[in-house]
């Protein structure tokens, strides 16, 4: 199978179209079916209520345009399956908050019924011999559904500013595509440019200032669907890496999710509680505001793209380890606490000192 622009850009251009054209329904839609974000504890960024139904426009986007163009495709329909099975979840989740056991064991049985339906991982490369390391049947089942539900959950924890959930798994989707592309993989090419065109036709709305939340029906969606799309044809070919190149790619929500539990089990805290130390809360307490810190978390996103890009032509070792550490120190940076306190100390005195003469 060979693909043309039009077979690449078509899929972007429909998803993108059908998303952007169904969230201003989701907007009008969101208060009447009680789908609101209320800001009721400081975790929130927000400080009115917001509609949260933009989900919807994100996934009839994609899966519309799954069908139309690769709905026959070996895998696709497994991926389909999970994915409406996550929105779901994701949606009775914005509507009733469901507690963290509970959505974990749901997105477990998401993951469980895409790997019923053959998405499934079978090898990783073999880095101490030559060929693939094949997975028995337990072990492939175990691998497949921890890599699902492990790139869900990294991208709706990161979504805590305007945008940043979206233009990050837009980034990610097209890097992943790309590297499908050059390595001719296309199925997972054009499933990752629906995914970036679902996700990119939502944007518009929900960058700062933000007109609609895509909730955890929006974002367990968009980290579900590139997980399993990103999976799409490893079979037939050892030449993408399975897991490392979209891992590398997603590497910015990962590190952000894998922080979150090393720093909640040293304060002995319930993995599932959140909090108000997630990367991008950092980088608003550093005085940013939230479209700077949106876009600079964008640049990391696209840092580790390129970084992905050149670990799977296997030739680029020197530039992807410089890369690598340019945004390891961005990262480190925006985590030193003592500038964050300091600059936010500074920026609470300024306020202190306005409401003094306020009044």
């Amino acid at each position: 199978m060979t693909a043309t622009s039009m077979d690449l850009w078509g899929p972007f251009l429909v998803a993108f179209a059908i998303s952007l054209a169904v969230t201003p329904f989701a907007i009008w839609a969101a208060p009447k079916i009680g789908a609101m974000d209320i800001p009721k504890d400081e975790r929130r960024v927000h400080s009115k209520a917001m509609p949260r139904f933009g989900g919807i426009a994100i996934y009839l986007g994609s899966a519309i345009a799954m069908v139309i163009f690769i709905g026959d495709k070996t895998g696709i329909p497994g991926a389909l399956v999970g994915c409406t099975m996550i929105y779901i979840l994701g949606l009775i989740d914005d509507l009733r908050e469901l507690k963290a056991v509970y959505k974990l064991a749901g997105q477990i049985v998401c993951a469980s019924a895409a790997f019923g339906f053959g998405l499934r991982i079978h090898f990783i490369t073999n880095y101490f011999g030559e060929g693939n390391m094949m997975f028995g049947d337990v072990f492939c089942y175990i691998v497949t559904v921890v890599w699902l539900v492990s790139i869900t959950n990294a991208l709706n924890l990161i979504d805590g500013l305007d945008g940043l959930a979206a233009g990050v798994a837009a980034i990610s989707a097209l890097c992943i595509g790309y590297v499908a592309y050059i390595h001719g993989q296309y199925v997972p090419t054009i499933a990752m440019m629906i995914i970036a065109g679902a996700a990119l036709g939502f944007l518009p709305y929900n960058f700062h200032p933000a007109k609609i939340f895509m909730g955890d029906s929006g974002s367990e969606l968009l980290g579900f669907a590139i997980a399993a799309f990103s999976i799409l044809g490893t079979v037939k070919s050892a030449t993408i890496v399975v897991m490392i190149i979209p891992a590398l790619v997603l590497g910015l929500p990962i590190f952000d999710t894998v922080f979150a539990i090393i720093r909640r089990v040293i304060r002995r805290q319930p993995i599932g509680v959140g909090d108000k130390e997630h990367l991008h809360h950092r980088i608003m307490r550093a005085g940013f505001g939230q479209r700077r810190a949106v876009m600079l978390l964008y640049c990391i996103s696209g840092i580790m793209g390129i970084v992905a890009t050149l670990y799977s032509r296997g030739n680029q070792m020197v530039e992807t380890l410089g890369l690598s550490a340019v945004a390891i120190m961005l990262v480190y940076v925006l985590l030193s606490d003592t500038g964050n306190r300091n600059i936010s100390l500074k920026a609470q005195k300024i306020r202190d000192r306005k409401e003094d003469k306020d009044k």
